[in-house]
């Protein structure tokens, strides 16, 4: 019989819109307190998060990377919420460095 993994809901929010919401494996941010892993069934939890990175493991079993601008992380009832001021994915700030567009608006990316 195959055992499939368990999954939680998991949804990066900013001011402007909802930037990601799906299903997910696991994710890893980086908190004001140290690095932090989250997977499926994780103890009720509210954290700050630095300005860094966020791995998603998603049900594909591939990672997707966002930078965020600090923020917020609760977790409660198999859902995790991030909340921050500005998000982009990893690959947008490569694709928009790498053609040389919108650089200014990417100016707080580490």
């Amino acid at each position: 019989m195959d055992k499939m993994a368990k999954t939680f809901k998991f949804e990066v929010i900013t001011p402007e819109r909802v930037i990601y919401t799906d299903s997910v494996l696991g994710i890893i941010a980086d908190g004001t307190e140290g690095s932090l892993g989250i997977l499926a069934d994780h103890a009720p939890l509210i954290t700050g998060l630095k300005r860094g990175y966020l791995t998603v493991n998603e049900v594909n079993n591939k990672a997707l990377r966002f930078i965020l601008d600090g923020g917020f992380l609760e977790v409660l009832n198999n859902t995790a919420v991030v909340l921050t001021e500005r998000c982009v994915t990893e690959s947008e700030v490569e694709r928009a460095r790498a053609n040389n567009e919108n650089i200014e608006s990417y100016a707080w990316v580490p």
